[in-house]
């Protein structure tokens, strides 16, 4: 009969997987589901930038029509003076003058909308720009046309999809899941791994003799009760999902970008067609004033001709902005808002 005694046995084990194809492509897959991730933040970054750059412009726009509509005051004012001094004179009727006076108030409800609008999109871009409120925006551009070519459909097309980082996100999507696939398929394939073990052992911890195992085991799968298999299907199914997504995207890429293409050449058009017109309504303006002064005639056709060169400066500054935020939305849709300028 042995009587009791103490033991004492202390040991650490570590263990080492040396090949497992399932365990590398899942490493792979990985790596991919980050430049995934990498590629969202890039859209977000170039729909974001795109965003910021229309609010600047919508800014840029009041901006401008407020000047117009200054612009527009000080004429009415002119002509209301010289209106009351033709009348005093008995040159004018109290229609002509109340007529333009009119018109005048009408300008000044006008300017004073204009400088509203102006303080009410300049706090729209400091909110998408995510400063202070209390920060005092000073916008020194100003709207004009960028005398650039539209680009050809093809050379546009090229780039949007060499560029856009939605593509480029969903070609990821993709290749993770083609890794995911043969992670799961490489379950049916050995694996190696090693194992050490160190440890002491004895009656006392001081009175102790090391002991140590190492060895290389190999796992062959043979039977998991299909579970193996119905992954498989869940990954082929998921891979023909993101193959059947990026037809989607490369569509949704294909239409934003000719639709951008297409507002931009009616955006062109139309600004020739309102230059041409401002041209037109200055020289009528200024005919309007020379027969109503020759010939003292009543005030009506000044006061049309003043009506067309408020129109005109509106269509003109219209088109200005149309032109420029069509650029921006062709950027965008090239993935290349970053490059705005």
């Amino acid at each position: 009969r042995t009587q009791p005694f103490d033991i004492a046995d202390v040991r650490g084990t570590v263990s080492q997987s040396l090949f497992s194809w399932s365990l590398i492509q899942r490493w792979r897959a990985s790596r991919a589901a980050l430049a995934v991730s990498e590629g969202e933040a890039e859209t977000t970054k170039n729909d974001t930038m795109a965003t910021v750059a229309l609010h600047y412009l919508d800014v840029l726009r009041h901006y401008e029509t407020a000047d117009a509509r200054t612009a527009n005051v000080e004429l009415y004012k002119e002509l209301v003076t010289f209106i009351k001094s033709r009348q005093s004179a008995g040159m004018a009727t109290g229609l002509d003058t109340a007529r333009l006076e009119t018109q005048l108030e009408n300008e000044r409800q006008r300017l004073e909308l204009a400088k509203s609008d102006v303080e009410r999109t300049k706090l729209i871009l400091v909110n998408a720009l995510g400063i202070d409120f209390d920060v005092k925006l000073l916008l020194t551009d100003e709207l004009k046309a960028l005398e650039e070519p539209v680009p050809t459909q093809e050379h546009a097309m090229a780039v949007a999809l060499a560029n856009r980082p939605e593509m480029k996100a969903q070609e990821q999507r993709i290749q993770v899941s083609k890794l995911s696939l043969s992670a799961v398929k490489g379950e049916r394939l050995p694996s190696l791994q090693a194992q050490g073990e160190y440890g002491a052992i004895g009656n006392q911890i001081d009175n102790s003799t090391g002991t140590y195992n190492v060895g290389v085991s190999m796992s062959i799968p043979i039977f998991d009760g299909g579970q193996r298999e119905g992954r498989i299907g869940e990954s082929r199914s998921h891979l023909l999902q993101e193959e059947i997504k990026m037809s989607l995207v490369a569509r949704q890429i294909t239409m934003e970008l000719r639709e951008a293409l297409v507002t931009l050449t009616s955006a062109v058009e139309q600004l020739r067609i309102a230059k041409d017109g401002l041209k037109a309504a200055v020289t009528e303006v200024q005919l309007a004033r020379e027969r109503f002064r020759l010939l003292s005639s009543n005030s009506l056709e000044l006061s049309n001709a003043l009506f067309s060169l408020v129109r005109a400066r509106d269509n003109m500054i219209d088109g200005l902005y149309r032109t420029n935020a069509s650029r921006v939305n062709l950027a965008r849709a090239m993935g290349q808002a970053e490059e705005l300028r």
